[in-house]
């Protein structure tokens, strides 16, 4: 087997490894136990919780640092337990230290399973925020449960976003040796070159 045949191997078994969904479901890690964005309501019992900014980030998804102030802003909950489509959820979402209330949502039951808070405006100010949700029952105590998220942060590009760009290139490079042979042979050449 030559040397080229088997860098070519080599570069599309890691691009294959790098670009499985499996690998960088949920920040990089396999499974929800890694979830950063879930939070337990009540012992064992969670709820899955994402945030969108679709006018200055399209198809971005976020969860405890937000971008942007002053922007439209989806924060979607998801419960991962069947048993609190039974129940009404109360939630608000404020600015910290000041507890100044930047949404309310009424208490109501969500028997689909998901909720979908729309911010109209976002959150004004840069800072520290808090969601509150409150569990109400039909019988017995409400019970409080809290998330807290930043907000005016900046978009940066992540280290795995970048590491994808960079495999489109060398993935595109690779395409490019392979197709044409004035590139292959100039390369080839000077791969001869250095190993003299």
């Amino acid at each position: 087997m030559n040397r080229a045949h088997f860098f070519a191997k080599g570069f599309l078994g890691l691009s294959a490894l790098l670009l499985s969904a499996s690998v960088w479901a949920h920040g990089g890690a396999a499974g929800t136990d890694t979830d950063q964005c879930k939070f337990e309501l009540e012992p064992s019992h969670w709820i899955h919780y994402t945030a969108y900014q679709p006018k200055s980030y399209p198809a971005e998804e976020f969860c405890g640092k937000l971008p942007g102030t002053n922007t439209p802003t989806q924060l979607v909950f998801d419960y991962q337990d069947m048993r609190y489509r039974k129940m009404s959820i109360e939630f608000e979402v404020t600015k910290e230290p000041e507890g100044t209330r930047v949404f309310f949502l009424p208490s109501k039951k969500h028997s689909s399973g998901t909720v979908n808070l729309e911010l109209p405006n976002g959150v004004p100010d840069a800072g520290k925020y808090l969601i509150h949700i409150t569990l109400v029952p039909d019988q017995g105590e409400r019970l409080d449960a809290h998330m807290s998220f930043t907000a005016g942060t900046g978009a940066k590009t992540s280290t795995s976003n970048f590491v994808l760009y960079v495999l489109f290139v060398l993935g595109g490079l690779y395409v490019l040796y392979l197709s044409s042979a004035p590139v292959r042979n100039t390369v080839n050449s000077l791969i001869g070159k250095k190993k003299s």
